[in-house]
């Protein structure tokens, strides 16, 4: 039901930018007022969330690790694991966040007849997300040629490289063949029955307009006629403030940037928030030096304490007394 539910919601907004554009004409507004308003709810939806995590505090050093810590000069530490120094905390995030390492390293468990737990590898959910991730960012990096004049050079390297073998006309990129392969392997695996019975509609929702966007801008590019000039007068117009919608640019284009839009709108308020949540993770971005500097909580109410030396001072006579040891005789 749940991704009935999440598809009947994609099929819907896709239905409105046909209707809108192709029935009724409004090209300007989802071709201009949309873009616009949705980059600008993106922008202020995601730095008002980064503020608001930023905000929160975090007086103590959350160590979720699985290396040896910093201790004695004797014992080797781990240094990305477990690191005691910024240099390694820029380590281990940038492997977290470059290749997902602690997925990489994330295993799955079953229990068998017996009963009998196992562990297993699960590799392959680490290599779909990685392909996803990359591949989408390598298209989102690609997508600026159409915004900036003249084209700069590290983003016609990275078209060549992705169009490397050259096959067919117009040529096909890998990113576009690994994206869906990816989606289409990161949504099934929700059909299975654990992760069926905990996904719910924000968790297949995100995944299915993605798809969408990735279909509608295939579509575009090996498919169907699209005004690839028309599309680059109106990127150029968006990015300089001086919008003009052409004839001719097709419907598709309408229907692949209003899904856009609305991922953009979406994005702030969702799971998706991960992109800037990872980089204020408390268990990642913080070295963990507990053993070499004393971390007190800032906001602690002040209290009158008795400590041990008083206690002594106070009862030595009588400790004394009664042959108990005593730090000081007197």
């Amino acid at each position: 039901m749940n991704v009935i539910v999440s598809l009947a919601a994609v099929i819907v907004l896709i239905l409105l930018a046909i209707v809108g554009v192709g029935a009724i004409g409004l090209d300007y507004l989802f071709g201009v007022v949309i873009p616009y308003a949705a980059f600008l709810l993106f922008v202020v939806g995601f730095i008002y969330r980064i503020f608001s995590w930023a905000k929160s505090p975090v007086p103590y050093r959350i160590t979720t690790t699985c290396g040896q810590q910093k201790t004695l000069s004797w014992i080797k530490s781990s240094k990305l694991e477990n690191p005691h120094t910024t240099l390694g905390v820029i380590g281990r995030m940038a492997l977290e966040i470059l290749f997902f390492r602690s997925l990489f390293r994330n295993t799955k468990t079953e229990i068998l007849p017996g009963p009998k737990v196992v562990y297993g590898s699960n590799k392959w959910l680490w290599l779909g997300g990685l392909a996803f991730h990359w591949s989408f960012l390598i298209i989102v990096i690609r997508h600026l040629r159409f915004f900036i004049e003249p084209v700069p050079y590290f983003i016609t390297m990275i078209e060549h490289l992705d169009g490397f073998f050259q096959v067919g006309l117009p040529m096909i990129m890998l990113t576009d063949a690994v994206i869906l392969t990816a989606l289409t392997f990161l949504i099934l695996r929700r059909f299975g029955p654990k992760l069926r019975y905990i996904s719910l509609p924000a968790d297949y929702f995100p995944l299915l307009l993605i798809i969408s966007i990735a279909i509608t801008g295939v579509l575009m590019r090996y498919f169907t006629k699209t005004d690839i000039v028309g599309i680059k007068e109106l990127a150029l117009g968006l990015a300089t403030f001086s919008p003009v919608v052409p004839e001719g640019i097709g419907l598709t284009f309408f229907v692949h940037i209003f899904l856009v839009s609305v991922l953009l709108i979406y994005f702030p308020l969702s799971k998706l928030m991960h992109l800037g949540g990872v980089f204020l993770t408390p268990t990642r971005n913080l070295a963990n030096n507990n053993r070499m500097k004393r971390h007190v909580n800032p906001w602690d109410y002040p209290v009158d304490v008795h400590t041990y030396e008083e206690y002594e001072d106070e009862f030595r006579d009588v400790m004394k007394a009664a042959g108990l040891p005593l730090e000081k005789e007197s």
